[in-house]
């Protein structure tokens, strides 16, 4: 048996997985898709039409008519992948203040999810891919054949983004972190549509004693024995 095309990493926020993904995924020559693109792309694109975020009709009537792609970087500029918008680049658009602000809004509509979820199957399918989110194995491709859960305690997660966040010079509150770490988990695994939970066929692995590297191994370990 071959390696497995689709490989789906599931997990809470500030466990890894983007990390994990992206390491995966040029260690094996396979596109990094982190899913949460799209709801960016989409929010920008919502920005650039001038629609109201709250008007949760428009949002998903644009959400089944633009169109998103996910592809390998064309450009050596630090991206992990290209985002195109009705082919248009917005690779680094897509992170700007603006879309920060209201993407959490755009995500959470159901026309806008059973979209999204519409246009993350189309790309996944035709590339050998490592997919990156909170309902890929439950929801979006649930037959994929690599199912990864990444775990870790809210604590434990709380620390590293708190870490993170000082190392790039920004003011942080490890109780600040850890407050918005449990209501996003609680939003999470709590939702009527694609809540965050375990597939029952994934493998959980749980990095509170592990290093980056050593949840690789794990991962790669897997990915050869599939």
């Amino acid at each position: 048996m071959g390696l497995p095309n689709i490989i789906a990493i599931d997990g809470p926020a500030a466990s890894g997985k983007s990390t994990l993904g992206l390491l995966l995924a040029k260690e094996l020559g396979y596109l990094f898709f982190d899913t949460g693109i799209m709801y960016r792309a989409l929010t920008l694109a919502a920005l650039q039409r001038e629609l109201n975020i709250e008007d949760e009709a428009a949002i998903g009537t644009l959400a089944e008519t633009v169109h998103i792609d996910i592809e390998t970087p064309s450009i050596d500029d630090g991206r992990d992948c290209d985002v195109l918008l009705d082919g248009q680049d917005v690779t680094w658009a897509i992170r700007s203040d603006e879309v920060n602000a209201y993407v959490s809004d755009v995500s959470v509509y159901a026309a806008v999810r059973k979209a999204m979820t519409d246009q993350q199957r189309r790309v996944a399918s035709g590339n050998k891919v490592v997919v990156v989110g909170r309902d890929i194995g439950t929801v979006v491709i649930p037959n994929a054949d690599l199912k990864i859960y990444l775990d870790a305690s809210v604590e434990v997660r709380a620390q590293r983004r708190y870490r993170e966040m000082i190392n790039r010079g920004e003011e942080a509150d490890f109780d600040e972190v850890l407050r918005s770490l449990t209501n996003r988990d609680r939003i999470d695994s709590t939702r009527e549509i694609a809540p965050l939970k375990v597939a029952e066929d994934a493998v959980v692995i749980n990095s509170d004693d592990l290093s980056i590297e050593e949840v690789l191994a794990k991962a790669k370990e897997l990915v050869y024995h599939v």
